[in-house]
């Protein structure tokens, strides 16, 4: 038995999209991810899941805060200030909502995602 509010992180009732990079931010490479999103809260604010994706370099511009465990790969983030790191598997981090510059998947990738945007009233 699951205690109330427990949700495991599993593939089991995960929602599977492969999608493409918008073709006005890719710079160069594949344009296929996919996303297995394993929890969505009600609000539409929190999500988290895995994502994996091929060689590819394109333009990002987060207004959401996302923290990342990388999983397979290497996956270079670059600001727009040049600044760049390159970080692979086993590498924690969080990129802050307002964050602008450059994802480059190096190697085939794979990460776990948990990100987290607040929905503006309308």
């Amino acid at each position: 038995m699951t205690p109330k509010h427990f949700i495991p992180f599993s593939t089991a009732n995960a929602e599977r999209t492969d999608y493409d990079i918008a073709p006005e931010k890719l710079i160069s490479g594949a344009t296929r991810q996919s996303t297995l999103n394993m929890f969505s809260d009600p609000g539409n604010e929190f999500h988290c899941g895995i994502w994996e994706g091929a060689p590819a370099l394109w333009r990002v511009s987060y207004s959401e805060h996302e923290f990342c465990h990388i999983l397979r790969g290497r996956i270079r983030i670059t600001d727009e200030t040049g600044t760049s790191i390159t970080v692979g598997p086993g590498d924690n981090f969080v990129i802050a909502a307002g964050f602008k510059g450059t994802w480059e998947t190096l190697e085939q990738a794979k990460k776990i995602y948990v990100v987290f945007e607040r929905q503006t009233e309308k």
